[in-house]
């Protein structure tokens, strides 16, 4: 059976800088359905001071064994999609989108560009259904430590 999946596009922006060491910077700013269309990047909007790209064909997927993460996610003051882009040639092409806090961490030990997009609530509405069904917190074991016990209270 296949995982839950939901079709998505990426908005990189690309914003002149004034500075001597870096003219620009590059940076993941939001995310809407998939077109279909948008397979390769196309430009949204370009002026003297930015430019945006949207870049098509990403299939954002669910899987069991990550629905503590995507708890994890939910529970934040702001849920968020995990852009990981790499930088090809002039432009920021985004590699890989995921709603795992775990997934997300994992491609920032691999120093890889990681950016966060507010997660739409219709995304918010899919992924909270999902951990309903999927995630069972463990229960919490409270122990008191070995100094303590057999201690006596006045």
């Amino acid at each position: 059976m296949k995982p839950p999946a939901f079709q998505i596009a990426v908005i990189m922006e690309r914003r002149a800088l004034a500075n001597r060491w870096q003219n620009h910077s590059w940076e993941a700013i939001g995310m809407v359905p998939d077109p279909g269309d948008a397979a390769t990047p196309r430009l949204l909007l370009q002026d003297e001071v930015r430019s945006q790209w949207l870049h098509g064909g990403f299939e954002l997927q669910l899987h069991r064994d990550e629905a503590e993460n995507y708890y994890l996610n939910l529970s934040a003051a702001q849920p968020c999609v995990f852009v990981i882009w790499r930088m090809q040639e002039d432009l920021a092409l985004p590699k890989f989108v995921t709603v795992s806090y775990g997934e997300a961490a994992r491609f920032m030990d691999a120093n890889e560009q990681v950016d966060t997009v507010p997660m739409p609530r219709d995304m918010r509405d899919w992924l909270g259904e999902f951990v309903n069904q999927h995630y069972k917190p463990e229960p919490k074991r409270r122990s008191r430590p070995p100094s303590f016990k057999g201690a006596k209270r006045d």
